[in-house]
């Protein structure tokens, strides 16, 4: 089904009580202002249409008249973040009817930022409501539909160096904000779609395919997701396979024997070329240490806020596909290494001055997309990053990626794209969950408003209410 503006979601969040306009000033509010590890102390934020007039010392900062008061005493501000590889249950097993809605459960998760990973035409008519004020959703970049070399759902079928050239014109003018691989590409074909990206000035974003590896894909200056083939590039000289646990390859019980033969040293090595290419990390660490590291109970995912926000049909397919793996997993020791080693690649990368951005990779295995991102979040502080560098994954690091300055500091003149939170970040990281309001796109919406937004996104995709 394709959007149209007679789509009764398009206007789903117009009846949520909103301050679209005008002037708030949040008082004595601690502000985390993301230009510096730190934390301002009895703050006024002054936000006039959408944007942070000013910003300073409660004691000297003035409130115009007639602004709106919200009290931040014991309370702290941060930018709204940023999930930098995320999908829609739109874009597969629901009606592309839900896609506002779903939006909408993003946004009240303090998420004011998405990159849509595998892009739809339906996206981008989402992206117009939303650019002219119909729907209130996080601000939209979106990638292509994949480029791949097998028939899969929403995918450009590239199999020759003259298809991959057509199919990134084809993104290119369609608006699309990336060009996005996924696998089953040759190097020949490879090349051509940066070639022709490069010409045609569109990032290349995504999988790798193990034909192509790590080094080519740094060297063309692609932006990789997942730590996508690296666990194949820190195998020793001496390993007996240099198929490992990358992608699919975590569905393959003899890969995991390669666990036995990671070089630590290239782990460093590996880190390095990554930060010196240029290029932003995208890591997904949660998803894959939960659902194939550590594991989880039934009792763990059911008691989750996330459960009710999933189609039933999706569920059991999760479910079962869990089921799969843990009948007979992987050694304990082997599964350890495999978060070891994934998490001493995310904090060699950021040691080394390379970006990291915080992206969920959700719904994937049973993680639904805002709250999934506070999840990646706190394993990337489980991975060694501070607080700081975390929240700079979803704020500093996809601003200067995006190219945007507008946003992912707290400064005059920037979009007032924030979170109010009950307690510091950058004491506890967990504590980005303890969201008590948002303002997005110059609205700004209290709690009772975020949890009217999760009600509506779980009843549009046929959760749980």
């Amino acid at each position: 089904m394709r959007l149209s503006l007679a789509t009764p979601a398009l206007c789903l969040f117009l009846a949520v009580p909103l301050w679209a306009q005008g002037t708030t000033a949040i008082t004595g509010v601690s502000v985390v202002p993301m230009t510096r590890d730190t934390v301002l102390r009895d703050m006024t934020i002054v936000l006039r249409d959408g944007r942070i007039q000013a910003l300073g010392p409660a004691r000297t900062t003035r409130v115009p008249a007639g602004a709106r008061r919200v009290d931040g005493r014991g309370r702290f501000v941060i930018p709204g973040l940023a999930d930098m590889h995320t999908h829609l249950f739109a874009d597969g097993p629901v009606p592309d009817s839900a896609g506002a809605a779903e939006l909408g459960v993003i946004l009240a998760n303090g998420v004011t930022v998405i990159r849509l990973m595998i892009g739809t035409p339906e996206h981008l008519a989402l992206r117009r409501e939303i650019e002219a004020g119909r729907v209130m959703a996080p601000r939209l970049w979106i990638a292509s539909p994949q480029l791949t070399g097998g028939e899969t759902e929403n995918a450009m079928v590239v199999r020759t160096p003259e298809e991959a050239r057509a199919a990134v014109s084809r993104a290119a003018e369609a608006g699309y904000d990336f060009v996005k691989l996924t696998l089953d590409l040759s190097p020949e074909v490879y090349d051509a779609i940066v070639q022709e990206a490069a010409g045609r000035r569109i990032p290349v974003v995504g999988h790798v395919d193990p034909r192509v590896g790590v080094a080519r894909a740094l060297a063309a200056g692609q932006h990789i997701e997942h730590l996508d083939n690296y666990m194949e590039s820190v195998l020793a000289d001496s390993a007996p396979s240099r198929v490992s646990v990358s992608d699919l390859g975590l569905f393959r019980a003899k890969n995991w024997e390669t666990l036995d033969h990671v070089d630590d040293r290239k782990i460093a090595q590996i880190a390095g070329a990554t930060a010196r290419s240029g290029t932003f990390t995208s890591a997904t660490v949660s998803i894959f240490k939960l659902a194939f590291g550590i594991g989880e109970t039934d009792e763990a995912i059911q008691s989750r806020p996330d459960w009710q926000h999933m189609p039933a049909a999706w569920r059991r397919g999760y479910m079962n596909a869990r089921q799969r793996f843990w009948s007979n997993p992987p050694t304990p020791e082997r599964r350890a290494r495999y978060v070891e080693v994934r998490n001493k690649l995310v904090k060699a990368i950021a040691d080394s001055g390379g970006r990291i951005m915080a992206g969920s990779d959700s719904p994937e295995w049973l993680h639904v997309y805002g709250f999934a991102l506070h999840r990646e979040l706190e394993a990337l502080v489980g991975a060694g990053l501070t607080p700081f560098q975390a929240l700079q994954a979803a704020t500093v690091h996809p601003a200067a990626f995006l190219g945007d300055k507008e946003w992912g500091t707290l400064e005059p003149g920037k979009r007032a794209d924030l979170v109010l939170l009950g307690a510091n970040p950058l004491q506890d990281i967990t504590n980005t969950t303890r969201i008590e309001a948002v303002m997005g796109n110059g609205r700004w919406l209290d709690r009772a408003a975020l949890d009217a937004m999760r009600r509506r996104g779980s009843a549009a995709i046929g959760g749980t209410p």
